[in-house]
């Protein structure tokens, strides 16, 4: 093959992975106008946690029931806000300080650790890696991505986080956030977590049960195992002080 040929190979194969790469934004896009109007039946976090579960029990163990945002308690909304995104209303999807935060001290728990252990391979397993996600960027991860972390991963989360603020309205992405977040072992969505936890809808939720489940979110699976955890107890009650300053969108 000469040179010509081998450019010539190597343009088309580039223009298929440029027409495939747009034709896969056109296809998130899509689905998420759909969500304007139709409720998503699942994520891909869900259908990732399917199989495993599967796998590992031989049958499916999951509890999730959708409930319209407006019967969705307040409180829960507030709750969440403060939590996980305290100025959710008001952002455009991603929160850069925030990043620029979680980054920093990201890498100042590596070089601590790496500074303690003989090897600093192994001191970064250990390290608890704090995110600076918005509550649409864990929506959007939720819904398309792998659990995967790469920087082409984190550049699609961030064109997904985009299109969901522009096509969605900020009450839609907090109602499909809260139906179809994870909360336990095969638990998704708030009326399944209070259903679980508490024994009652999560119409019946009270403001301090709110807190609790708010709480969770970040490592649900761990908080189920351990509900009397102390930090779980007060993290709960600073975030029942903040709920009444939230701001709902």
């Amino acid at each position: 093959m000469g040179r010509s040929q081998a450019i010539a190979s190597f343009r088309r194969w580039l223009a298929l992975v440029v027409i495939s790469g747009l034709g896969l934004q056109l296809f998130f896009v899509a689905r998420i106008f759909c969500m304007r109007f139709i409720d998503p039946e699942s994520t891909a976090f869900q259908r990732t946690e399917a199989v495993r579960l599967a796998r590992k029990n031989d049958s499916l163990m999951w509890r999730q029931d959708w409930i319209p945002t407006d019967q969705h308690p307040n409180a829960i909304k507030r709750a969440v806000i403060a939590s996980e995104d305290d100025v959710f209303a008001s952002h455009a999807g991603v929160q850069w300080e925030a990043i620029e935060r979680a980054w920093n001290k990201n890498a100042r728990a590596q070089a601590r650790a790496a500074s303690r252990a003989p090897a600093a391979a192994n001191a970064s397993k250990s390290v608890k890696v704090v995110g600076g996600s918005t509550i649409t960027q864990q929506l959007a991860k939720n819904l398309f991505l792998s659990g995967e972390r790469t920087l082409m991963r984190k550049g699609q989360e961030l064109f997904l986080t985009l299109a969901l603020e522009q096509l969605l309205t900020k009450q839609r992405i907090l109602e499909i956030y809260l139906n179809s977040v994870e909360w336990g072992e095969g638990v998704f969505g708030i009326e399944a977590a209070a259903q679980h936890y508490f024994r009652h809808s999560a119409r019946q939720l009270q403001a301090w049960e709110c807190a609790r489940l708010a709480v969770m979110l970040p490592r649900p699976k761990y908080y189920e195992k351990f509900p009397y955890s102390p930090y779980l107890a007060g993290r709960a009650q600073t975030i029942l002080t903040r709920m009444p300053q939230v701001e709902l969108p």
